[in-house]
């Protein structure tokens, strides 16, 4: 399976951009210069997350995850937290989620 999340002209040179992925969404953005996508969901109750300074920040509880590795740097999410990164590739000018073989 292979589906398009956004073209690479969409992605915003600081911060990210929300979109829809089988109705729930995820933030695509620029991680050291390679697109990323992650599910927009805190791990710590499910709460959406923001793109503030950098990091993904929980506006619920204020828990705050690193933009470039997902790990979770502060706040109530359990010890080790990651968020959910999507496996994406690069192709025609777009970034795509790729799941199995395509």
């Amino acid at each position: 399976m292979k589906v398009q999340l956004v073209t690479l002209d969409e992605l915003p040179a600081e911060g990210s951009k929300i979109v829809s992925f089988f109705h729930k969404e995820v933030h695509v953005y620029l991680a050291g210069g390679a697109p990323r996508a992650v599910a927009n969901v805190c791990l710590h109750l499910g709460g959406p997350l923001e793109c503030i300074d950098g990091a993904f920040v929980c506006p619920w509880h204020g828990a705050r995850f690193d933009m470039s590795t997902g790990e979770k740097t502060q706040g109530p999410a359990p010890k080790g937290a990651r968020l959910m990164r999507l496996p994406t590739i690069v192709e025609n000018g777009a970034l795509f989620y790729v799941w199995g073989e395509v």
